[in-house]
């Protein structure tokens, strides 16, 4: 009855709608409203009607009530909204600010609750439309395209309908140049193309476009920018940038492999870890991702993520970027194995992440291992050969191996220290007893008996 009443005041010609408009608003807030007032006949040829009006309040009252609908989590109530699209696309280029945004943010809403309205604002042009809005000097609009953006390439169908046709746009030119003019348009601005970039690259396996335009150096150069901040006192916010920056400069390198040889990109990755790790722990494993796609192989592709940073899925079966051994390099000589050996024990994902690392330095040679040895680093591997994880041990087991191949005499420290209890543990586990035994052979061989050692570790190779 009430949402009828509110309805038939809104129909009524009287010269100012807008009090009745206002209450219909407020009523809309409520999901159940929401859903009666979309089922009422003429309900939304009513309100499209208002929307479309010469007068500018009742325009803006009408869109008002146009974004409440645009919240509700049912589709039908998003489907209710399709007539109304080619206008919201229209408005675009409206006639106030609050009117523009308000439009991006409706739009930015229905897309994500409904296929119908997708596949409906393609062909009537949101990509061309959006091209022109990314142009706009205004903060606000800018912020309210990057939403809409992100919301599209999240929706199942974006390989394959979306992005060819963004990418096939000057939208990628532009999200790259606001994204890296750091926070000089504002921090929300840089944080939705920064997740807009992520989305593409992740469901990208040629990313072309991207390499064309410079992404890899200038995610890079925003890296080391943003760390440059931190001394002075890090902006508010800034780790909601420094997350997806952080994926979307892994998953590129992870896809194309290395480009460039800056060392400065390393005192940034430590910089962040170090200002993030109490607060911002989900950074740490962001940078050691990055770190690992530096040094060395990507053992299990890109992050594939349409949720919360915190959130963690993996795809496989990606290109693994070249072999490059001067980040190995700079890392040591940078003096920054103590910091990397701190985070051991920081997470599960952490531990992994950190003896990958390692394991990336160690197989680069007997150099590199001598110096990893200079560390306490045997004694730093023991206890997390007794963590219930096999994920951890298993990795623990290969950073050993690589060790004890071209630094023999490591094996025999490692005994002194009673490593060889820690690997008997492992020879009842079924996807660690090989490698374990392989190990627990060597330590069991007498000194200056490195060719048997070779041939015991073939089980690794």
């Amino acid at each position: 009855g009430q949402v009828l009443e509110l309805l038939r005041a809104v129909q009524r010609g009287s010269e100012d709608r807008r009090p009745s408009l206002s209450r219909l608003r407020r009523a809309l807030q409520n999901e159940e409203t929401q859903q009666k007032f979309v089922r009422l006949e003429g309900s939304m040829r009513t309100l499209t009607g208002l929307f479309t009006s010469s007068l500018a309040a009742l325009q803006l009252e009408a869109a008002r009530c146009l974004h409440e609908l645009s919240h509700s989590s049912v589709p039908a109530v998003a489907e209710a909204c399709l007539p109304v699209t080619s206008y919201l696309l229209t408005y675009l280029s409206g006639h106030s600010l609050e009117f523009t945004e308000l439009c991006l943010y409706t739009l930015g809403n229905l897309v994500v609750e409904s296929e119908a309205v997708r596949k409906q604002l393609l062909p009537q042009g949101i990509i061309p439309v959006l091209a022109s809005c990314i142009q706009s000097p205004h903060e606000a609009v800018l912020e309210g395209v990057g939403y809409v953006l992100s919301q599209l390439l999240q929706a199942k169908e974006a390989p394959t309908e979306i992005i060819p046709l963004l990418l096939g746009s000057v939208l990628p030119q532009h999200m790259l140049r606001l994204l890296c003019s750091g926070l000089k348009a504002g921090m929300g601005v840089a944080v939705e193309f920064a997740w807009c970039l992520h989305y593409i690259i992740c469901r990208q396996e040629d990313n072309a476009v991207l390499l064309a335009l410079g992404a890899v150096p200038a995610l890079s150069s925003l890296l080391l920018d943003l760390a440059s901040q931190i001394p002075q006192g890090a902006p508010e916010g800034l780790e909601l940038l420094v997350c997806p920056v952080l994926r979307c400069l892994s998953n590129l390198l992870a896809q194309t492999g290395c480009q460039g040889q800056d060392g400065r990109l390393l005192v940034a990755l430590f910089l962040i870890l170090q200002c993030f790790l109490q607060q911002q722990p989900f950074l740490v494993q962001e940078c050691l991702w990055l770190l690992n796609n530096l040094t060395g192989e990507c053992p299990w592709g890109c992050w594939h993520c349409w949720h919360p940073p915190w959130f963690y899925s993996r795809v496989p079966s990606l290109p693994t970027p070249a072999d490059e051994p001067f980040f190995c390099s700079a890392l040591l000589s940078l003096d920054l194995l103590p910091a990397l050996l701190q985070l051991l024990t920081c997470s599960q994902m952490a531990t992994v992440l950190v003896l990958t690392v390692l394991c990336n330095i160690a197989e680069k040679g007997s150099l590199q291992c001598q110096q990893l040895l200079q560390q306490p680093l045997l004694a730093q591997l023991l206890p997390l050969l007794t963590l219930p994880d096999p994920e951890a041990v298993g990795q623990c087991l290969e950073l050993l191996h690589l060790l004890f191949l071209h630094c023999p005499e490591a094996a025999a420290d490692f005994t002194r220290q009673g490593g060889h209890q820690a690997l008997e543990q492992h020879q009842s586990t079924p996807e660690l007893q090989e490698r374990a035994q392989a190990l627990l052979d060597v330590v069991r061989q007498p000194p200056g008996a490195p060719s048997a050692c070779q041939a015991t570790l073939a089980v690794f190779s």
